[in-house]
Protein backbone atom coordinates (compact mmCIF):
# COMPACT_ATOMS: atom_id res chain seq x y z
CA UNK A 1 0.00 0.00 0.00
CA UNK A 2 1.41 3.23 -1.21
CA UNK A 3 2.05 6.33 1.00
CA UNK A 4 -0.33 8.25 -0.65
CA UNK A 5 -3.18 5.41 -0.18
CA UNK A 6 -2.41 5.29 3.73
CA UNK A 7 -1.88 9.45 3.98
CA UNK A 8 0.96 8.89 5.44
CA UNK A 9 4.19 10.03 3.93
CA UNK A 10 7.10 8.02 2.35
CA UNK A 11 10.56 9.13 3.31
CA UNK A 12 11.36 8.64 -0.42
CA UNK A 13 8.53 11.06 -0.86
CA UNK A 14 9.29 13.83 1.90
CA UNK A 15 12.91 13.90 0.34
CA UNK A 16 11.16 14.42 -3.02
CA UNK A 17 9.05 17.15 -1.42
CA UNK A 18 12.42 18.76 0.00
CA UNK A 19 14.06 18.63 -3.29
CA UNK A 20 11.21 21.06 -4.85
CA UNK A 21 12.24 24.18 -2.40
CA UNK A 22 16.29 23.29 -3.51
CA UNK A 23 15.65 23.48 -7.20
CA UNK A 24 13.29 26.07 -6.86
CA UNK A 25 15.14 28.34 -4.50
CA UNK A 26 18.42 27.84 -6.73
CA UNK A 27 16.74 29.05 -9.39
CA UNK A 28 17.11 32.56 -8.43
CA UNK A 29 20.72 32.35 -8.61
CA UNK A 30 20.62 30.45 -11.79
CA UNK A 31 18.85 33.59 -13.28
CA UNK A 32 21.04 36.18 -11.66
CA UNK A 33 24.30 33.81 -13.23
CA UNK A 34 22.75 33.64 -16.69
CA UNK A 35 21.84 37.02 -17.37
CA UNK A 36 25.07 38.70 -17.12
CA UNK A 37 25.09 40.97 -20.11
CA UNK A 38 22.19 39.26 -21.68
CA UNK A 39 18.52 42.06 -21.75
CA UNK A 40 16.66 39.96 -19.10
CA UNK A 41 13.51 40.09 -21.73
CA UNK A 42 15.76 38.28 -24.18
CA UNK A 43 17.22 35.60 -21.69
CA UNK A 44 13.37 34.99 -20.90
CA UNK A 45 12.15 34.28 -24.17
CA UNK A 46 15.03 32.09 -25.25
CA UNK A 47 14.29 30.10 -21.73
CA UNK A 48 10.37 29.55 -22.81
CA UNK A 49 11.49 28.43 -26.42
CA UNK A 50 13.64 25.70 -24.60
CA UNK A 51 10.47 25.18 -21.81
CA UNK A 52 7.93 24.49 -24.92
CA UNK A 53 9.94 22.81 -27.82
CA UNK A 54 10.60 20.06 -28.35
CA UNK A 55 8.65 19.30 -25.31
CA UNK A 56 5.23 20.09 -27.04
CA UNK A 57 5.77 17.37 -29.88
CA UNK A 58 5.69 14.35 -26.98
CA UNK A 59 3.68 16.24 -24.03
CA UNK A 60 -0.25 15.72 -24.67
CA UNK A 61 -1.96 19.07 -24.66
CA UNK A 62 -3.94 19.69 -21.38
CA UNK A 63 -7.92 19.37 -21.59
CA UNK A 64 -8.45 23.08 -21.45
CA UNK A 65 -9.38 25.72 -24.08
CA UNK A 66 -6.57 27.67 -25.49
CA UNK A 67 -7.83 30.95 -24.29
CA UNK A 68 -6.93 29.35 -20.73
CA UNK A 69 -3.23 28.66 -21.83
CA UNK A 70 -2.94 31.71 -23.41
CA UNK A 71 -3.68 33.69 -19.83
CA UNK A 72 -2.05 31.18 -17.94
CA UNK A 73 1.19 31.92 -20.08
CA UNK A 74 0.50 35.61 -20.58
CA UNK A 75 0.04 36.37 -16.65
CA UNK A 76 1.44 33.26 -14.80
CA UNK A 77 4.67 33.09 -17.31
CA UNK A 78 5.15 35.86 -19.48
CA UNK A 79 4.33 38.23 -17.02
CA UNK A 80 5.73 37.13 -13.56
CA UNK A 81 9.49 35.81 -15.03
CA UNK A 82 9.38 39.30 -16.92
CA UNK A 83 8.98 41.50 -14.45
CA UNK A 84 11.09 39.00 -12.11
CA UNK A 85 13.83 39.03 -14.24
CA UNK A 86 13.76 43.16 -15.44
CA UNK A 87 13.29 43.96 -11.82
CA UNK A 88 16.75 42.15 -11.32
CA UNK A 89 18.27 43.51 -13.67
CA UNK A 90 17.48 46.58 -12.16
CA UNK A 91 19.30 45.93 -9.19
CA UNK A 92 16.95 43.27 -6.78
CA UNK A 93 19.34 40.72 -5.33
CA UNK A 94 18.23 37.11 -6.21
CA UNK A 95 18.06 36.55 -2.59
CA UNK A 96 15.34 39.03 -1.74
CA UNK A 97 13.62 38.99 -4.92
CA UNK A 98 12.83 34.95 -4.20
CA UNK A 99 11.07 36.46 -0.84
CA UNK A 100 9.23 39.28 -1.93
CA UNK A 101 7.67 37.15 -5.01
CA UNK A 102 6.17 35.29 -2.32
CA UNK A 103 3.79 37.96 -1.74
CA UNK A 104 1.60 36.07 -4.79
CA UNK A 105 0.10 34.46 -2.26
CA UNK A 106 -1.51 37.16 -0.24
CA UNK A 107 -2.07 38.83 -3.81
CA UNK A 108 -4.00 35.43 -4.63
CA UNK A 109 -6.56 35.21 -1.94
CA UNK A 110 -7.21 38.67 -1.93
CA UNK A 111 -7.89 38.60 -5.85
CA UNK A 112 -9.95 35.55 -5.68
CA UNK A 113 -12.13 36.81 -3.07
CA UNK A 114 -13.20 39.74 -5.75
CA UNK A 115 -13.16 38.10 -8.71
CA UNK A 116 -14.24 34.26 -7.69
CA UNK A 117 -16.24 35.41 -4.54
CA UNK A 118 -14.12 33.11 -2.56
CA UNK A 119 -14.06 35.00 0.72
CA UNK A 120 -11.34 34.36 2.45
CA UNK A 121 -11.63 33.00 5.86
CA UNK A 122 -10.69 35.43 9.54
CA UNK A 123 -7.57 33.02 9.34
CA UNK A 124 -6.61 34.00 6.23
CA UNK A 125 -7.23 37.26 6.92
CA UNK A 126 -4.85 37.54 9.28
CA UNK A 127 -2.22 36.15 7.44
CA UNK A 128 -3.01 38.87 4.75
CA UNK A 129 -2.74 41.16 7.17
CA UNK A 130 0.51 40.30 8.38
CA UNK A 131 2.18 39.68 5.25
CA UNK A 132 0.98 43.08 3.62
CA UNK A 133 2.94 44.38 7.10
CA UNK A 134 5.87 42.10 6.40
CA UNK A 135 6.01 43.67 2.84
CA UNK A 136 6.42 47.11 4.12
CA UNK A 137 8.67 46.35 6.45
CA UNK A 138 11.22 44.90 3.71
CA UNK A 139 10.14 48.03 1.91
CA UNK A 140 11.23 50.91 4.80
CA UNK A 141 14.53 48.15 5.42
CA UNK A 142 16.16 48.10 2.40
CA UNK A 143 19.03 49.67 3.37
CA UNK A 144 19.48 51.76 0.61
CA UNK A 145 21.16 49.29 -1.36
CA UNK A 146 17.79 47.83 -3.61
CA UNK A 147 16.30 50.32 -6.00
CA UNK A 148 12.76 51.30 -5.19
CA UNK A 149 11.58 50.54 -9.00
CA UNK A 150 13.71 46.79 -8.56
CA UNK A 151 11.47 46.53 -5.79
CA UNK A 152 8.21 47.56 -7.17
CA UNK A 153 8.49 45.53 -10.08
CA UNK A 154 9.17 42.41 -8.12
CA UNK A 155 5.79 42.78 -6.48
CA UNK A 156 4.12 43.63 -9.97
CA UNK A 157 5.46 40.08 -10.85
CA UNK A 158 4.22 38.63 -7.50
CA UNK A 159 0.90 40.31 -8.86
CA UNK A 160 0.64 39.10 -12.27
CA UNK A 161 1.78 35.16 -10.50
CA UNK A 162 -1.44 35.47 -8.77
CA UNK A 163 -3.78 36.61 -11.55
CA UNK A 164 -2.35 33.41 -13.53
CA UNK A 165 -3.32 31.59 -10.44
CA UNK A 166 -6.76 32.72 -10.72
CA UNK A 167 -7.16 32.00 -13.86
CA UNK A 168 -6.17 28.69 -13.64
CA UNK A 169 -8.84 28.14 -10.45
CA UNK A 170 -10.92 29.82 -12.27
CA UNK A 171 -10.68 27.74 -15.55
CA UNK A 172 -10.46 24.47 -13.49
CA UNK A 173 -7.60 23.89 -15.38
CA UNK A 174 -6.16 20.07 -14.34
CA UNK A 175 -2.50 22.28 -14.01
CA UNK A 176 0.64 20.07 -14.26
CA UNK A 177 3.70 20.01 -16.46
CA UNK A 178 1.39 19.82 -19.71
CA UNK A 179 -0.20 23.14 -18.91
CA UNK A 180 3.59 24.46 -18.00
CA UNK A 181 5.05 23.41 -21.42
CA UNK A 182 1.87 24.41 -23.32
CA UNK A 183 0.76 27.66 -21.96
CA UNK A 184 4.85 28.73 -22.83
CA UNK A 185 3.47 28.69 -26.10
CA UNK A 186 2.42 32.26 -26.05
CA UNK A 187 5.67 33.49 -24.06
CA UNK A 188 8.55 33.90 -26.77
CA UNK A 189 6.85 36.17 -29.68
CA UNK A 190 5.08 38.67 -26.79
CA UNK A 191 8.82 38.64 -24.65
CA UNK A 192 11.14 38.86 -28.00
CA UNK A 193 8.96 41.76 -29.47
CA UNK A 194 9.19 43.66 -26.12
CA UNK A 195 12.74 43.14 -26.11
CA UNK A 196 13.12 44.60 -29.28
CA UNK A 197 11.10 47.46 -28.69
CA UNK A 198 13.11 48.16 -25.39
CA UNK A 199 16.68 47.52 -26.18
CA UNK A 200 16.12 47.84 -30.10
CA UNK A 201 17.46 45.47 -32.51
CA UNK A 202 21.35 46.18 -31.70
CA UNK A 203 20.94 45.46 -28.18
CA UNK A 204 19.32 41.92 -29.50
CA UNK A 205 21.76 40.79 -31.68
CA UNK A 206 24.50 42.54 -28.98
CA UNK A 207 22.86 39.90 -26.57
CA UNK A 208 22.43 36.93 -28.47
CA UNK A 209 26.58 37.22 -29.37
CA UNK A 210 27.08 37.49 -25.06
CA UNK A 211 25.26 34.69 -24.98
CA UNK A 212 28.33 32.96 -22.85
CA UNK A 213 28.72 29.81 -20.82
CA UNK A 214 27.21 31.56 -17.76
CA UNK A 215 23.87 31.96 -20.21
CA UNK A 216 24.15 28.57 -21.13
CA UNK A 217 24.38 27.20 -17.63
CA UNK A 218 21.73 29.59 -16.16
CA UNK A 219 19.22 29.08 -18.92
CA UNK A 220 19.69 24.76 -18.64
CA UNK A 221 18.89 24.99 -14.76
CA UNK A 222 16.22 26.99 -15.45
CA UNK A 223 14.55 24.96 -17.97
CA UNK A 224 15.83 21.46 -16.90
CA UNK A 225 15.74 21.48 -13.36
CA UNK A 226 13.63 24.90 -12.11
CA UNK A 227 10.68 23.91 -14.94
CA UNK A 228 10.84 19.98 -15.71
CA UNK A 229 12.04 18.72 -12.89
CA UNK A 230 10.50 20.66 -9.87
CA UNK A 231 7.24 20.32 -11.68
CA UNK A 232 7.32 16.75 -12.54
CA UNK A 233 7.96 16.26 -8.67
CA UNK A 234 5.75 18.51 -7.52
CA UNK A 235 2.80 17.73 -9.54
CA UNK A 236 3.44 14.21 -8.44
CA UNK A 237 3.73 15.07 -5.24
CA UNK A 238 0.19 17.43 -5.30
CA UNK A 239 -1.45 14.03 -7.03
CA UNK A 240 -0.34 11.96 -4.19
CA UNK A 241 -1.20 13.71 -0.97
CA UNK A 242 -3.48 16.37 0.49
CA UNK A 243 -2.27 20.08 -0.95
CA UNK A 244 -1.85 20.23 3.12
CA UNK A 245 0.85 18.28 2.80
CA UNK A 246 2.51 19.53 -0.40
CA UNK A 247 2.57 22.75 -0.30
CA UNK A 248 3.89 24.46 2.75
CA UNK A 249 7.53 22.75 1.36
CA UNK A 250 6.95 25.59 -0.98
CA UNK A 251 7.44 28.74 2.12
CA UNK A 252 11.52 26.91 2.15
CA UNK A 253 11.96 28.18 -1.39
CA UNK A 254 12.72 32.09 -0.15
CA UNK A 255 14.82 30.33 2.54
CA UNK A 256 17.28 28.52 0.03
CA UNK A 257 17.05 31.27 -1.91
CA UNK A 258 18.30 33.93 0.82
CA UNK A 259 21.05 31.30 2.49
CA UNK A 260 22.42 30.63 -1.30
CA UNK A 261 22.22 34.03 -2.51
CA UNK A 262 24.24 34.71 0.67
CA UNK A 263 26.71 31.92 0.32
CA UNK A 264 27.80 32.00 -3.15
CA UNK A 265 27.00 35.82 -4.08
CA UNK A 266 27.61 37.29 -0.32
CA UNK A 267 24.35 38.57 -0.77
CA UNK A 268 24.22 40.11 3.14
CA UNK A 269 20.39 41.30 3.99
CA UNK A 270 19.73 44.25 6.08
CA UNK A 271 17.84 43.57 9.33
CA UNK A 272 14.98 45.17 8.36
CA UNK A 273 14.78 42.50 5.30
CA UNK A 274 15.25 39.93 7.26
CA UNK A 275 12.26 41.44 9.72
CA UNK A 276 9.99 42.08 6.98
CA UNK A 277 10.75 38.65 5.61
CA UNK A 278 10.20 36.95 8.48
CA UNK A 279 6.91 38.88 8.97
CA UNK A 280 5.95 37.72 5.01
CA UNK A 281 6.71 34.10 5.74
CA UNK A 282 4.64 33.99 9.24
CA UNK A 283 1.94 35.96 7.19
CA UNK A 284 1.74 32.93 4.17
CA UNK A 285 1.88 30.39 7.14
CA UNK A 286 -0.87 31.74 8.77
CA UNK A 287 -3.24 31.97 5.27
CA UNK A 288 -2.56 28.75 4.58
CA UNK A 289 -3.32 27.46 7.71
CA UNK A 290 -0.23 26.20 8.81
CA UNK A 291 0.35 27.20 12.35
CA UNK A 292 -3.32 26.27 13.22
CA UNK A 293 -2.63 22.55 11.52
CA UNK A 294 0.20 22.10 13.72
CA UNK A 295 -1.51 22.79 17.08
CA UNK A 296 -4.37 19.92 15.83
CA UNK A 297 -3.11 17.82 12.82
CA UNK A 298 -6.10 15.69 12.48
CA UNK A 299 -8.90 17.63 13.07
CA UNK A 300 -7.95 20.55 11.42
CA UNK A 301 -7.02 19.05 7.79
CA UNK A 302 -10.26 17.09 8.30
CA UNK A 303 -12.50 19.99 9.00
CA UNK A 304 -10.74 21.78 5.99
CA UNK A 305 -11.87 18.90 3.61
CA UNK A 306 -15.52 18.96 4.91
CA UNK A 307 -15.54 22.51 4.60
CA UNK A 308 -14.13 22.78 0.77
CA UNK A 309 -13.20 19.01 -1.21
CA UNK A 310 -11.04 21.39 -4.29
CA UNK A 311 -8.82 23.11 -1.62
CA UNK A 312 -6.24 21.18 -2.25
CA UNK A 313 -6.64 22.61 -6.06
CA UNK A 314 -6.99 25.54 -4.79
CA UNK A 315 -3.27 25.05 -3.18
CA UNK A 316 -1.77 23.95 -5.97
CA UNK A 317 -2.89 26.65 -8.06
CA UNK A 318 -1.26 28.83 -5.78
CA UNK A 319 1.83 27.33 -5.20
CA UNK A 320 2.84 27.36 -9.05
CA UNK A 321 6.06 28.23 -9.51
Amino acid sequence: MSGGETGRVTRRDTLLMLAVPLLWGLNFLAIDLGMGEVPPLLFLAIRFVLVAFPAVLVIPRPDCSWRVLAGIGLFMSAGQFGLLYVSMDLGMPPGLASLVLQAQVVFTIVIASGVLREHPTRTQVVGVVIGVAGLVVVVLGRGGHVPLLALMVCLAAGLSWAIGNVIARASRSPGGLGVTVWSGLVVPAPILALSLLVDGPEGVVDGLRAFGWEAVLGTLYTVVFASFVGYAIFNTMISRYPGSAVVPWILLVPVVGILSAWLVVDERPAPGELAGGALLVLGVLVAQGVLSRRRNPTSGVAKSQKRDPESSEMAAACSQK
